[in-house]
């Protein structure tokens, strides 16, 4: 990104390495640093460079998931950090964390947040979070805890580089689903906060749909190649349209097998993907050529 002009880039839309999570057997990646806080300032860094090029309308689409401390058997720190309703990596691939109480900071069991970590320091470093949006997943992975609920949920956080930025709502509204009682769940007497006289009671004038919720639920995304991290492109479907106008560029930084890359193509946008693994270069390159793997 360091190479790439100023103010010439649309969108971002990406999902970084979780921390703790893997190890993607690759020099200089991201996600095996020692301590939440390393890894948040690590964030702050490359999105620092993602704001510089980013035009003065342009977003960042973030999806993140969230991290549990839990201690080994047979040690004494703290060890293996999990994300619940993740898919379980090949043999290999999951990094052993053993971490020090002295280096973590945190009690076991504990919620680490990194999510939340990381938006509000990206607030802090100039960034507009704008909204929490919420990644229900209806078919998350099993898990064994026995107490608290099994997660199935993720974060994407929508920020803007400015106050006013490119948003379009049209292109994401959702279905109405209408009711005999306009006052419900259709064409009431106020839309958007005002009062609309067209939708009288009674009236059941045809509404292009309600204002995109912030709770998307998408079911998650298989995927055969080697890759086993993917999001689905259900997910980033209603990023890319309401965030980069057709013909613009999106950009993400920790492209993969290449989810966002395909998608933006479907969608007649254009696209720059940067991964450090070579390896997912053929994936990529299979996907944006044939459209639909």
């Amino acid at each position: 990104m360091r190479e790439m002009p100023d103010k010439s880039i649309n969108c971002c839309v990406t999902s970084p390495p979780y921390w703790g999570l893997r190890n993607y057997g690759v020099d200089g990646q991201l996600g095996l640093e020692k301590t939440p806080g390393e890894y948040v300032e690590k964030m702050v860094v490359i999105f620092r460079e993602v704001k510089r090029i980013l035009r003065e309308d342009g977003t960042l689409w973030l999806n993140l998931g969230d991290s549990y401390a839990t201690r080994l058997a047979g040690h004494g720190g703290f060890g293996k950090w999990t994300t619940g309703g993740d898919p379980a990596p090949p043999s290999g691939t999951v990094s052993t964390l053993k971490r020090s109480r002295k280096e973590i900071k945190t009690k076991p069991k504990n919620l680490v947040g990194i999510p939340w970590r990381v938006a509000f320091a990206l607030q802090a470093d100039g960034w507009y979070l704008r909204s929490d949006i919420i990644w229900s997943k209806p078919n998350p992975m099993p898990e064994s805890v026995t107490d608290r609920p099994t997660k199935s949920h993720e974060y994407i956080f929508l920020l803007s580089k400015s106050r006013k930025y490119y948003y379009d709502a049209e292109a994401i509204r959702e279905e109405i689903k209408y009711s005999r009682d306009p006052g419900m769940h259709g064409a009431s007497n106020y839309s958007n906060g005002k009062r609309n006289p067209e939708n009288r009671r009674g009236s059941f004038k045809e509404l292009k749909g309600a204002n995109k919720r912030s709770v998307w639920t998408i079911a998650t995304q298989p995927y055969a190649e080697a890759h086993f991290a993917t999001f689905p492109e259900k997910l980033i479907e209603p990023c890319i349209l309401a965030g980069c106008p057709e013909g613009g560029i999106i950009i993400d930084p920790f492209i993969g097998s290449g989810t966002t890359a395909k998608v933006a193509q479907e969608m007649k946008r254009d696209f720059i993907g940067i991964e450090l693994n070579g390896k997912y270069i053929p994936l990529i390159e299979k996907r944006t050529a044939q459209g639909v793997l």
